[in-house]
């Protein structure tokens, strides 16, 4: 038993890390890096704004790092592309203003405990999500729309498709039957370009352009998903000649379902990009998909949703809740009790377990944080565990 319907079209969409709220997120990783790297203990909620032709990095930042943000803004822009106001934005002669402070005492307070033992930096909900859709254990349609984001950028970056621009967006309808992804029913790309590939009317991606991007992007990707009945629309407005921070004003945290599972499972509403692994919904948010994932690993369910609350200060988490849609081997109840005993839930256990003060957070901001194998929270090490485990349960 899923969660949906056995019968249906399930929709996800990605963006690229040229994407103006992408380009906020890559920021304020890049920054909790540098402190990270400088600091392991910094505690950092970063935010950026851009929008034409200004930058501004803000938010609460702890730390004993020195170090320059505006050449660390403009060292990250020149890597994504953004070098040339014909793409909408030029970070080398752009405003970088930054807006930084340090971490209330409060919060601090009750972050900072005697020993090794931390509280949660914050209440809140964090959900984790495994399916056996995809040998990332993930969702599918998800994981096509970020390959499809990734291949946009490899093509512009190797200069396959020279005249394509950092900003760009992907989307993926998955037909099921029967509860099996089985067909590409439709995809979607819109992909930023210079004035080399727009009609000699003005108004239109050229059609040569659009068959470019379908042979180098979508079927390389997609590949034998497609059919004759399979959709494929590229830039559905005509064009995409003005772009990024010029055309769409940027955030850090707007993308929180790019970021984890495409809408296909529960959200608790908490970004991941620019937070340290004090905050809990970035680590038990990484900690729930790592627990989600080991359980379906282990064949002790075909899909689980896991929920981990937590209270401001506290070190345990308030409650534990899993979900496997009528999948799992053992109860509901008794996989929540399993969790409890298999894995660290408190903050400095998660922070340990999941080395999450090492400087890796650039990495996850852009494409997904989750289905990619080079992160600590993919592993699927716990199965063992959980399987000697299960039998006492």
């Amino acid at each position: 038993m899923s969660m949906y319907p056995k019968n249906m079209f399930f929709t996800s969409e990605s963006v690229t890390e040229g994407h103006p709220d992408k380009f906020c997120d890559l920021i304020s990783d890049t920054v909790l890096d540098e402190c990270l790297k400088r600091d392991p203990m910094s505690r950092v909620a970063c935010e950026t704004y851009v929008t034409m032709g200004t930058v501004i990095v803000g938010g609460e930042v702890t730390t004993k790092a020195l170090f320059d943000v505006a050449k660390v803004v403009r060292e990250l822009g020149n890597d994504v592309g953004y070098t040339s106001p014909e793409y909408g934005f030029d970070v080398n002669t752009a405003a970088i203003i930054r807006t930084i402070h340090a971490q209330s005492p409060d919060i601090s307070m009750g972050v900072s405990k005697k020993g090794k033992k931390i509280g949660a930096g914050d209440q809140g909900i964090m959900f984790g999500y495994a399916c056996n859709q995809t040998k990332e254990l993930m969702p599918l349609p998800i994981m096509l729309a970020h390959k499809l984001a990734m291949k946009l950028a490899e093509v512009r970056k190797k200069k396959v498709l020279p005249y394509l621009g950092p900003d760009g967006k992907t989307q993926v309808t998955i037909e099921y039957r029967d509860g099996k992804p089985v067909r590409a029913d439709y995809v979607v790309i819109a992909a930023s370009h210079t004035a080399a590939v727009v009609t000699s009317d003005g108004k239109f991606t050229t059609e040569e352009a659009k068959q470019e991007i379908i042979a180098k992007v979508v079927r390389p990707v997609v590949g034998d998903l497609l059919d004759k009945k399979t959709k494929i629309t590229v830039n559905g407005t005509g064009k995409f000649l003005v772009s990024g921070p010029q055309a769409d004003t940027g955030l850090t945290g707007r993308k929180i379902i790019v970021d984890t599972y495409g809408g296909w499972a529960v959200h608790g509403g908490g970004a991941f990009s620019g937070k340290d692994p004090t905050k809990v919904d970035r680590s038990a948010g990484y900690m729930a998909r790592y627990v989600a994932k080991n359980i379906v690993a282990a064949k002790l369910a075909q899909e689980c949703l896991v929920q981990l609350g937590y209270c401001i200060g506290l070190v345990d988490p308030v409650s534990v809740m899993v979900n496997s849609y009528g999948t799992g081997k053992l109860s509901d109840e008794a996989l929540a009790k399993l969790v409890r005993q298999v894995f660290p839930l408190s903050p400095g256990g998660i922070i340990d377990h999941l080395d999450l003060r090492k400087p890796v957070y650039r990495k996850t901001a852009a494409y997904g944080h989750f289905g990619r194998k080079e992160f600590a929270w993919e592993r699927v090490d716990a199965v063992e565990e959980l399987l000697a485990k299960a039998k006492n349960i």
